[in-house]
């Protein structure tokens, strides 16, 4: 039986809007392929090592947080560009979408530098951005539903995840959303994304599947998950 290893990083001190749920979710989806998954736990006091994974997740925390792992993860600076364009799994939700970037340009003028995996930077507000967000993108035919609760935005350069309908891009400039590079998925979108986007998780297994050669069977449909995304759907956006 196949073996997959997600790291879950920084679970400890990112975890605001019950992003736990995203990896606890994508390990149930996993396993229902006949998979076996192992998540480990890792933090500020961990080494990690970027070759021992297939899947990282990283979610959403207080801006004092963001800015203690971003102090952290420098380290590996190096080891993450290596993984990204190796093509690890990469699922990056809420504010940790800001590490990800040139760095953060901060409200009393100064600046902190990011990891620099992507061209763009993050530019902290006086104001919030506190909204549902329906969103497309062009690798699945389902909308995608989010929250949003952030004061910082991103001048995002580079292939965008999603494509706005309703609601904010990575500035309120901009329709685009996130970034998607190779498997790596970053999007401000907390909810948890994975939970109430079933369809987005079944694509993101089925690709795992198929990179792995194991046979993808379609899950059953007729579960809670995907009655609520489309209750949702039905009753706010139709």
């Amino acid at each position: 039986m196949k073996t997959i290893k997600i790291a879950h990083l920084y679970y400890d001190i990112l975890n605001l809007y019950g992003e736990n749920g995203n990896v606890r979710y994508l390990k149930r989806q996993l396993e229902e392929q006949d998979i076996n998954v192992e998540v480990h736990f890792l933090s500020m006091e961990d080494k990690i090592d970027f070759k021992k994974y297939d899947i990282f997740y990283i979610g959403a925390g207080t801006d004092a947080n963001k800015e203690i792992v971003l102090e952290n993860i420098l380290k590996y600076k190096e080891d993450i560009k290596k993984a990204v364009e190796s093509n690890k799994y990469f699922i990056v939700t809420g504010n940790a979408y800001d590490l990800f970037g040139k760095g953060i340009q901060k409200l009393d003028g100064s600046f902190v530098e990011g990891l620099n995996i992507f061209d763009y930077t993050s530019t902290e507000e006086e104001f919030r951005i506190i909204e549902d967000q329906y969103y497309s993108c062009d690798f699945i035919d389902s909308k995608i539903l989010g929250f949003q609760n952030r004061s910082s935005v991103s001048n995002s350069n580079g292939d965008a995840l999603f494509k706005v309908i309703k609601g904010t891009g990575s500035s309120p400039a901009t329709n685009n959303e996130g970034i998607h590079y190779n498997n790596f998925y970053g999007t401000y979108l907390v909810g948890p994304i994975l939970v109430r986007n079933p369809y987005l998780t079944d694509y993101l297994v089925e690709k795992i599947c198929n990179e792995n050669k194991i046979k993808y069977t379609t899950p059953n449909k007729d579960t809670l998950s995907y009655k609520a995304y489309h209750e949702f759907i039905k009753n706010f956006y139709s």
